[in-house]
């Protein structure tokens, strides 16, 4: 069985990297939401973006890695891995249906935020109370841009919340399985078990697309999928987390050009303000992280003291 390959010092290369890979992200979205207004149901979009994740994934891996490919180290974690990622995908395209791309992509931004909170209970991590603060003021900003108070909400809404939550879960297993599995394990098992699972379903609502850029779109998705995972993960392979986190805000400048060029919308001015507080609160959690990271980095290059002193 393969090694995971192990972390390198590059942090320019794994920055341009992550940029890279919330291109292709935005390339997910866009093209879910255009192939749903389209007509084709939403499980026939989840499963080919799965699939053809799958497909590009076994074309690349296969002739290296061979049968390991498939071979888990922590199989449960992997597995459970595997669920929230494509839970995660279903409940956003159907909320791509009805809401405008900006406005689930700020919804999203809120990601950083809920995972810190998940870390305390599930991972046993410490949270001071300033993180705590920011993760207020970052839920604050969520209900800025869904609005539930006022006659802009939509339900669809719960849809782009739940799919928050499982993202959320998503990020945790991964960190769980960080240095555990390899980048062509954790592609071939997510896409995977994805395929199989949605297979049935998108089986019997399929509908055929009606001309060749439907087509194309739909063999394309799912190596927009495939290449900003891969990407992704290699982008934490060369650079920390901390440093490569506020690189995923790109995503609300591409999503806005995306919306305003391809499906002719622009953001609201409620989904501006309320993504400038989630960005704000991310970066503040953001630069504690970095600070604590030096602090224990500093203080694990002490010199030992000496019993004689």
């Amino acid at each position: 069985m393969s090694a995971p390959i192990p972390r390198e010092d590059r942090a320019a290369a794994g920055v341009l990297t992550m940029l890279f890979a919330v291109v292709f992200f935005t390339c997910i979205d866009t093209s879910a939401k255009w192939l749903v207004l389209a007509g084709l149901p939403v499980i026939q979009v989840v499963f080919v973006r799965y699939f053809g994740h799958f497909v590009y994934a076994m074309i690349f891996y296969l002739p290296k890695e061979r049968a390991e490919v498939f071979v888990s180290r922590a199989p449960f974690k992997q597995f459970l891995r595997s669920l929230f990622l494509f839970g995660s995908t279903i409940c956003n395209f159907y909320a791509l249906q009805s809401l405008p791309i900006t406005l689930t992509t700020t919804i999203m931004f809120a990601g950083p935020i809920v995972v810190t909170l998940l870390a305390i209970p599930i991972l046993g991590e410490k949270v001071g109370i300033r993180r705590i603060a920011a993760v207020c003021v970052g839920f604050i900003g969520v209900l800025v841009v869904i609005q539930p108070w006022g006659a802009e909400f939509d339900p669809a809404m719960f849809f782009s919340l739940a799919a928050l939550l499982i993202a959320s879960l998503y990020f945790i297993m991964t960190r769980m399985l960080a240095g555990v599995e390899t980048n062509a394990t954790q592609q071939v098992w997510s896409s995977g078990f994805a395929s199989i699972a949605l297979a049935p379903f998108a089986l019997s609502a399929w509908i055929w697309p009606e001309n060749g850029l439907q087509w194309l779109i739909m063999c394309l998705i799912g190596g927009f999928g495939m290449m900003g995972h891969s990407l992704a993960t290699l982008a934490h392979r060369w650079a920390d987390a901390s440093i490569l986190a506020p690189m995923v805000y790109s995503q609300i400048f591409l999503a806005a050009l995306a919306g305003i060029f391809v499906f002719s919308t622009t953001p609201t001015i409620w989904t501006l303000a309320g993504g400038l507080i989630i960005i704000t609160s991310g970066l503040y959690i953001w630069r504690r992280e970095r600070q604590r990271g030096h602090k224990q980095t500093r203080v694990a290059q002490l010199p030992p003291h000496s019993g004689n002193l």
